[in-house]
């Protein structure tokens, strides 16, 4: 089994900060990617951020420059710094990894049950 402690979501004002936290724990071999997905009201599931296992981070174009994506291989957690933050950024935010649970699995995707961030005034 695999489990995720997502936390950081809440209520902010718009042009303020929050920063996500998602740790991974369980049956774990390797995590690949890891990062997070978006889902407001109505819309589809989207891509925010995710990170390789050797730093290569990938955006959504909407939030290039304003979020910031990082994370501790040795603790197995991944985090999001969201700064700037703007009404169309309220969402629940899922948290994904790519984890093999043993070295001759091959890689399945997790997901955590989502944090709520709403920006509003």
């Amino acid at each position: 089994q695999v489990q995720f402690v997502e936390s950081g979501g809440g209520l902010v004002q718009p042009g303020g900060s929050l920063r996500l936290s998602c740790a991974a724990s369980g049956s774990i071999f390797s995590i690949y990617t890891m990062g997070w997905y978006r889902q407001a009201p109505g819309k589809q599931r989207e891509l925010a951020a995710v990170i390789t296992s050797g730093g290569t981070t990938t955006y959504a174009d909407s939030v290039k420059g304003r979020f910031t994506i990082s994370r501790d291989n040795a603790k197995n957690t991944v985090y999001l710094q969201m700064n700037s933050l703007k009404p169309e950024d309220t969402a629940a935010y899922y948290c994904y990894a790519q984890i093999s649970r043993s070295v001759l699995a091959r890689a399945f995707d997790y997901w955590g049950k989502g944090t709520q961030v709403t920006v509003s005034s």
